[in-house]
């Protein structure tokens, strides 16, 4: 790892993979973090080697990971197809580079487990790029619970849901487990690493999986269901192929409930290639608040502000000693282990306890 002690020195940053999850959400957050300089991307596409060279003329391309350890990193992300986070994951870390993970960290619980470890033994910063957890929407939930607003929770409801009826290919439509496909691996990822961080580990996982598109050997439509140790009862949804989409979120507790539609907008403004040096970044419009009460009394309540950026700012924190990473890899163990808990229920049509 370069000498990262000071802090008027950019730390540099390595890119692995210029897919959707390169392009559009890291290389925007991290290019516009104080702090952090993307100074390398791994592609084999001569396309999308073109594409950083506009988007990122500052970065230099290499066709393989390999060829970004002789150049001073201070850290590598990892953004290419889930079956590559471990092993690349792994060559940075024992090539003494700390390491941030697009989710899922690994494919497998075991996987992730010995990542984290051998960060330890390295003492290395390793994290996963959980980002749903800077959605404004969830950072209301989360404000909404702790401070009591709702009393006592009893049940959690959690959707992403789309209408995308038709096959669009590529590897999260591949049925092979090895591939980390699958809505439960993609979507299910954020909403089950919300539901953990929210209300603590679960005791007891319920699910149904389902193909449903044709020639889909994927799981496309899925649910899930957990029972927490607090004793907190949460359900997710995750699906392609919702004709009507429920609300985002549902909260109810004994003093009252919470329910938001729609989506946080920061996905979308990356997509159109904003980021968060914009004005009113991560800010909700009142038409999309979500209501809060109890019965007929309900209100709307005001979204919190979104904040992708803390997520790199907080690993810009971490690679200089002053901060802990923003997401432990364990949390992301805890999350393959409930998904890893779920394709086992639906397989057997039982409860899994853990």
């Amino acid at each position: 790892m370069a000498d990262s002690t000071s802090s008027s020195t950019a730390l540099r940053v390595g890119l692995v993979g210029y897919g959707l999850a390169g392009s559009v959400f890291h290389a925007p957050l991290i290019s516009t973090t104080p702090g952090l300089e993307l100074a390398a991307v791994v592609t084999g596409n001569p396309e999308r080697r073109a594409q950083v060279e506009q988007d990122h003329p500052g970065a230099v391309t290499v066709a393989g990971v390999d060829q970004l350890w002789p150049l001073g990193l201070d850290l590598v992300v990892v953004a290419s197809p889930n079956r590559t986070h471990a092993p690349t994951a792994t060559a940075a870390l024992e090539a003494g580079v700390g390491v941030v993970v697009d989710k899922p960290l690994a494919v497998t619980a075991a996987e992730g487990e010995a990542l984290a470890a051998l960060a330890e033994q390295r003492g290395l910063p390793l994290s996963v790029f959980q980002n749903r957890r800077w959605d404004g929407d969830f950072l209301t939930v989360s404000e909404l619970v702790r401070s009591g607003r709702l009393g006592s929770v009893g049940r959690f409801e959690s959707r992403f849901e789309r209408w995308r009826p038709q096959l669009k290919g590529g590897w999260r439509e591949l049925g092979d487990p090895a591939e980390g496909g699958g809505l439960l691996y993609d979507l299910g990822s954020h909403l089950v690493d919300q539901a953990l961080t929210l209300f603590g580990p679960a005791v007891e996982v319920y699910a149904e999986l389902d193909s449903r598109r044709a020639g889909s050997d994927a799981d496309d439509d899925a649910f899930v269901a957990l029972l927490h140790a607090g004793g907190v009862r949460t359900h997710l949804w995750m699906s392609a192929v919702a004709a009507d989409l429920g609300p985002r979120f549902r909260v109810l507790g004994s003093e009252g409930g919470y329910v938001v539609d729609g989506l946080d907008g920061q996905e979308a403004a990356l997509r159109e290639g904003r980021t968060p040096a914009d004005a009113d970044w991560g800010v909700t419009p009142p038409e999309a608040y979500g209501r809060l009460g109890a019965g007929d009394e309900t209100q709307p309540y005001p979204t919190l502000p979104g904040a992708y950026q803390a997520y790199y700012a907080g690993i810009a924190e971490a690679l200089r000693g002053r901060a802990p990473v923003p997401v432990e890899p364990r949390d992301a163990v805890a999350a393959l282990t409930v998904i890893e808990a779920a394709r086992r229920s639906a397989a057997e049509r039982r409860t899994v306890t853990l």
